[in-house]
């Protein structure tokens, strides 16, 4: 028999969900039979699939020992502990991370197994800082709020506790986390500042979307997409960007369907000059964060209510296209 106890990052969730995820080695019909019939049992009293855990709870256990995962340092530990982290940090407190993401790195594990990834670096970083132990974590290892696409600059947040994300998972569902971004188009629109309306579509398989605006399958969402010119220089715009909703590539994708395709664009547009000129990711930049906090119900990250972080301007390259003097501070 072994016993679990529940900690801070283990606690409020379904007895039945933290155990798929702290043994992963138990099949799920065996996880739902152990409770059933009694050799999983919470405070040493019988309990169901669907009971909620809190901190402080001990799980007792009476499961063969090869489900249980090995006492021996984790391959993880071990990785974490030869890695130099590279992140560059815009803010910090207990609770969560902010980053700024530099286009042409991912945020998370692809199919290529490496570990040159965000997420891997953020975890390494908070091991050797001794906030991460994944061996003493159950269910839990700090998390990406949000993703951004591996081509695109910008913000990331990351929690460092399982409340924060769910907390902030919660917010960003209800909009309540604004994002404004800065992008390069090819030309200039005639409307300066305009909110665009269409539909969108994404294809599974190709990873790609596609954007209507009349007669759209019966399947599409309806996208807001709001623009305002700040710059212009020769046949290149510099634009702000704030999304009224949130779908894959909106952006990308919403602007080459009006025919201003952004600088360095190869998904939705031809790039091949500006590959050429040396845009060879898209020029867009995730550049201002505010915790806009509609709801009155209070959290431990009421702190932030109201708080914007941005990216230096000078940290932003495609900027340096424009005018300088004529740019907004942050």
């Amino acid at each position: 028999m072994r016993e679990f106890k529940i900690s801070r990052n283990d606690g409020g969730q379904r007895l039945d969900k933290f155990l798929l995820k702290a043994l992963p080695a138990l099949p799920p019909s065996l996880v739902y039979k152990s409770i059933r019939t009694k050799k999983i049992k919470v405070n040493r009293h019988r309990a169901e699939p669907n009971q909620m855990l809190a901190e402080g709870d001990v799980l007792q256990l009476f499961l063969a020992e090869h489900f249980f995962p090995s006492d021996s340092p984790s391959q993880k530990a071990v990785e974490f502990a030869r890695v130099k982290p590279h992140l560059d940090i815009v803010y910090e407190d207990d609770n969560l991370l902010l980053l700024h993401k530099k286009a042409g790195m991912s945020v998370h594990d692809d199919e290529s197994g490496t570990h040159d990834h965000l997420l891997f670096h953020i975890q390494a970083y908070l091991f050797q800082k001794g906030e991460y132990h994944p061996d003493e974590e159950y269910s839990f290892a700090p998390a990406l709020c949000h993703r951004i696409d591996r081509n695109t600059d910008g913000l990331v947040m990351a929690a460092k506790n399982a409340e924060t994300l769910r907390v902030m998972s919660e917010k960003i569902r209800q909009r309540e986390i604004e994002k404004i971004y800065l992008c390069v188009l090819h030309g200039v629109p005639k409307a300066r500042h305009a909110i665009l309306e269409a539909y969108h579509t994404k294809d599974e398989k190709t990873k790609k979307v596609r954007i209507y605006t009349k007669n759209p399958p019966p399947f599409a969402k309806k996208i807001k997409t709001e623009y305002q010119i700040l710059q212009v220089k020769g046949n290149l715009s510099l634009a702000e960007i704030r999304l009224h909703t949130g779908r894959t590539h909106q952006i990308r994708a919403h602007m080459a369907h009006i025919g201003h395709a952004l600088l360095g664009e190869g998904k939705y547009a031809q790039n091949r000059t500006d590959k050429d000129m040396g845009y060879t990711y898209q020029a867009l930049c995730a550049w201002k964060l505010t915790f806009s906090f509609a709801s009155d119900i209070k959290t431990h990250l009421d702190y932030l209510r109201g708080k914007t972080f941005a990216i230096d301007k000078a940290q932003i390259s495609f900027l340096s296209l424009f005018s300088e003097d004529e740019l907004a501070p942050n």
